[in-house]
């Protein structure tokens, strides 16, 4: 097995994957709980199976990665304007964020690269594809393994019908360009897009729901349609107590254990 294999097959033998993302600061700046990274490192409960940061922070997060039984580090490599919300962007730019040799000597065990599509500019449309394809190609040539995330144009305004229909065909896309899991929005019929792809698709959690049971019944959903895994950010940080809630997230997307009953065993605010 090279690399990106072996790799792979971490994740596989885990039969669903636990991604907890604290990126957002490579768009948002500083948000509630992840002020201080390193500290909120420190809030990762180590069972989940990997940990989604910015290429600028890995070296400021090491610790978390240097112990036993570590969760892998997965690096954000692009940069794209469709997250700047604050700033009212609307044209889903993507530029080249950091060189994938550079994210391996820092210690990345996988690459993530977003697509958005979809733009209202075809030529956008074509450079956006550009970046993808090269740091995929980049990354698997270096033996590490890519979750290609899709990412809707003005996901906050369309219809469930109309995001459903972008996320199915954009998933697809990613898969066929390349990618070795996907991770994107759970949709109206989240099973038709996780059917339709080859690869692992990993179900987002998104916006900060109002409660932790909230949380852990979206989690269910999106693994009840088919979905390899989660990738949790806000949902998992955002919280009292963080090493419990992941621990329950953790449980429920692996064994099956219900919201409800993960919140009695973990002592969650429900």
């Amino acid at each position: 097995m090279d690399g990106r294999e072996i790799r792979i097959k971490r994740l596989q033998d885990c039969g669903k994957t636990v991604v907890i993302a604290i990126d957002h600061g490579m768009f948002d700046g500083p948000i509630p709980a992840m002020i201080d990274l390193p500290e909120t490192a420190r809030k990762i409960n180590p069972l989940v199976d990997a940990v989604l940061l910015a290429p600028g922070m890995l070296r400021h997060c090491a610790p978390l990665f240097a112990q036993k039984n570590a969760p892998l580090a997965a690096v954000r490599l692009n940069w794209n304007t469709v997250y700047c919300f604050h700033w009212n962007y609307l044209k889903a730019k993507s530029v080249y964020a950091y060189d994938v040799e550079d994210a391996v000597r820092e210690g990345m065990d996988i690459a993530l690269v977003s697509l958005t599509l979809n733009t209202g500019d075809e030529l956008r449309d074509a450079e956006n594809v550009e970046v993808f394809c090269t740091l995929v190609r980049q990354a698997h040539r270096l033996g590490i393994p890519v979750i290609g995330e899709y990412f809707p144009t003005g996901h906050l305004n369309m219809t469930p019908e109309e995001l459903h229909k972008d996320v199915l065909a954009g998933s697809r896309i990613v898969a066929e360009l390349g990618a070795d899991l996907i991770k994107t929005f759970n949709t109206m019929n989240f099973a038709e897009v996780t059917g339709s792809c080859p690869v692992p698709v990993l179900g987002l959690g998104a916006e900060k729901l109002p409660r932790q049971i909230d949380a852990l019944r979206l989690a269910a959903e999106e693994i009840a349609a088919g979905a390899g895994g989660v990738v949790f950010g806000r949902n998992a940080i955002q919280v009292d107590d963080p090493h419990a809630f992941q621990a329950a997230l953790d449980d429920v997307v692996k064994t099956g254990i219900s919201p409800d009953d993960a919140v009695k065993k973990y002592s969650l605010d429900s």
